[in-house]
């Protein structure tokens, strides 16, 4: 038998092998997803680090939507923003170390802890010349190596006191930025044939502006930093139940090294119904404007919308990325943040008309999806929605779009790693499957 043949033949025999029949799901009484019913979560753990809120219950048990919450270790994302954005301060060391360890720093801790980070933010040379020698296509897939790389250079690598996973915690947020900007150059110099830049940080410059500076030098503003450092903020953390949050956690309840959670983070969110999500938006946005003529037009916009939910236009998923959220109901607080951001900023850099056909996109996709389902369920624009936009503006190419959110996330991974270590009557993560097969008899290889 051919080779490549066998390879299909095995292909082929896992269309019966892997069918599980729908209605096994509700027999057994089965959440797919991890998914309730009615759509919420299944309770699978407790934190006081992230609470994310869409719905509450009323008195008879059902869900009722509400607008969206989300809060940082008890505060309110929007009670943390609005000083940041009133003050024009740069504010993602701050929350990073709110979430770290569950305090807001006063002035000389907050000033200690943007030295450290800036302390820990150069990388190895060996490291450096390994992300070299690691040219590719893929940012997140380099990022994740690099993670694992750094278990060689640790002198304590599968040491999981507190000390010391603090220690690798900041030593990872603020070199995340450090390999995702070199990866990024050299991709840039290995792939497309650009001078080779390898910039060291600067102990004056904030982790969004020390990020800009290592990508692409002094070519970017302060508002460009400072969006930047709100979309680090807006992305640090969000909850426990995160597909890549909750990824850290099962593997951290193994007590395994830090890094080889953190890459399992990685590789969690590079999926595209996760951390690249924000691609498959602004790809979808670049297509909406070279075929809807008049952007102000909502029947125009509902045409076209309907027919990528019918699958006759764009991908043909039946899909409008961007809006819905597996929580969030009647808004996603994230998303809201963002589009104030989305809109100082397209004022900024003379993109209003893209902006407000954003706004309107976002408007008239939410009246289409729910006609198109026949429901009364609100949905909303997620995270996604706006960040992309946010992303153009900035100037930053889409191979970094997802690795920047991994550089933001980053902190929400730690901290629950760290709380995931710790907490009192802690256990390894080990749900169950029920296997529907049954038994069956063996045959002698002569008999088959």
């Amino acid at each position: 038998m051919k080779k490549e043949y066998l390879i299909y033949k095995l292909s082929d025999e896992v269309k019966n092998s892997c069918k599980i029949p729908l209605e096994a799901f509700k027999e057994y009484g089965v959440k797919r997803g991890l998914r309730n019913d009615d759509g919420t979560g299944v309770l699978v753990g407790l934190t006081n680090i992230g609470n994310v809120v869409g719905y509450e219950r009323n008195k008879d048990g059902k869900l009722q939507p509400i607008p969206g919450k989300l809060f940082y270790r008890g505060y309110e994302l929007n009670d943390l923003v609005e000083p940041i954005l009133k003050e024009k301060r740069f504010g993602f060391e701050e929350i990073a170390y709110l979430l770290l360890s569950g305090q807001l720093p006063d002035s000389e801790e907050l000033d200690s802890f943007k030295e450290l980070l800036n302390d820990n933010m150069p990388l190895d040379h060996r490291t450096v010349v390994h992300i070299i020698d690691l040219e590719g296509a893929n940012i997140m897939n380099i990022l994740a190596r690099c993670v694992l790389e750094m278990y060689t250079f640790d002198p304590n690598p599968d040491d999981i006191s507190r000390d010391n996973l603090m220690r690798q915690s900041i030593e990872l947020i603020a070199r995340f930025p450090t390999i995702i900007a070199y990866a990024y150059n050299i991709y840039q110099h290995s792939m497309q044939g650009r001078s080779l830049s390898i910039r060291y940080p600067r102990e004056d410059l904030s982790l969004a502006e020390n990020f800009l500076y290592m990508l692409e030098g002094n070519d970017y503003t302060k508002l460009d930093a400072r969006m930047l450092d709100l979309l680090l903020i807006v992305q640090a953390e969000h909850g426990g139940g995160n597909n890549s949050t909750f990824t850290v956690r099962v593997t951290s309840s193994t007590r395994t090294d830090t890094y080889s959670s953190i890459a399992a983070g990685i590789g969690s969110l590079k999926g595209p119904l996760h951390g690249g999500a924000n691609i498959k938006v602004i790809n979808m946005f670049h297509h909406l404007k070279e075929h809807i003529k008049d952007w102000t037009n909502k029947d125009e916009i509902d045409i076209f919308l309907n027919r990528m939910l019918n699958k006759e236009a764009y991908d043909r998923t039946g899909l409008i990325y961007g809006i819905g959220h597996a929580v969030y109901t009647l808004s996603d607080p994230r998303a809201e943040e963002l589009k104030k951001l989305a809109g100082e900023l397209a004022r900024e850099k003379g993109r209003l008309d893209e902006y407000n056909f954003l706004r309107l996109i976002e408007q008239e996709g939410i009246k289409c999806l729910m006609a198109h389902r026949k429901s009364k369920k609100p949905v909303c624009a997620n995270l996604d929605f706006y960040s992309g936009f946010i992303y153009e503006m900035l100037g930053l190419p889409q191979e970094i779009y997802t690795p920047i959110f991994a550089m933001a996330r980053i902190v929400g991974w730690t901290a629950h790693r760290i709380e995931e270590l710790n907490f009192e009557g802690r256990r390894i993560i080990r749900p169950a499957y029920k296997n529907i097969l049954g038994q069956r008899e063996y045959k002698p290889i002569a008999e088959r």
